[in-house]
């Protein structure tokens, strides 16, 4: 599914503020794998995810995909959610053919419901940004998830629900967590940074 040779990316370089936050990783992630990344806080787990997605430059080394990926991504901070938009609406603006029974149902899934789903989404809680975020994955249908801290923000029976979605997920995986019980339920890789 993905192969990674060599990659490395250094923040401000040639500055006095030069920081090397990946050096030569290398990595092969195979369809069906449940890779997590653990390391110590700052160590560059969460600049090797946005780097193979690209979001990140890396400064030397390849970063290959398969053909017919289709990743979808779950950013711990929520960046890539409006502030400004209900939360219905956010899903309605990136999907519009969809109804509001559709989407109701989508976010009831993942335990969003009732009069939450016209709050706007800057007022919303850290948890529910979460759940907000996991059906916008939901709906995209991929292959590959790559998650960032999936669990930061989730009360324990939510907690729950999304082990047991991505412990049944038939597809690969490759996330960041400090999440003990997370780890020990889904990973079947796990690289040190």
């Amino acid at each position: 599914m993905l192969n990674i040779k060599g990659i490395s990316k250094t923040f401000y370089p040639g500055t006095i503020n030069e920081k090397t936050a990946l050096s030569n990783l290398s990595l092969e992630v195979k369809d069906g794998d449940f890779i997590t990344i653990i390391g110590s806080n700052g160590a560059g787990k969460s600049t090797i995810l946005k780097t193979i997605l690209g979001i990140l430059p890396h400064s030397k080394g390849r970063i290959s995909w398969a053909q017919n990926v289709r990743t979808a991504y779950f950013d711990q901070k929520n960046e890539q959610l409006n502030p400004h938009n209900t939360v219905i609406d956010e899903i309605h603006n990136r999907y519009p053919a969809m109804t509001d029974l559709q989407i109701r149902s989508v976010l009831g899934s993942v335990l969003l419901s009732g009069e939450s789903v016209f709050k706007p989404v800057g007022v919303i809680s850290g948890g529910e940004k979460t759940k907000l975020s996991f059906a916008l994955m939901m709906l995209r249908r991929a292959n590959v998830l790559i998650l960032d801290e999936p669990t930061n923000h989730l009360d324990i029976s939510t907690k729950e629900v999304l082990e047991d979605a991505l412990s049944e997920y038939t597809g690969t995986i490759i996330f960041v967590s400090h999440d003990r019980y997370l780890l020990n339920k889904i990973a079947t890789r796990i690289v040190c940074i």
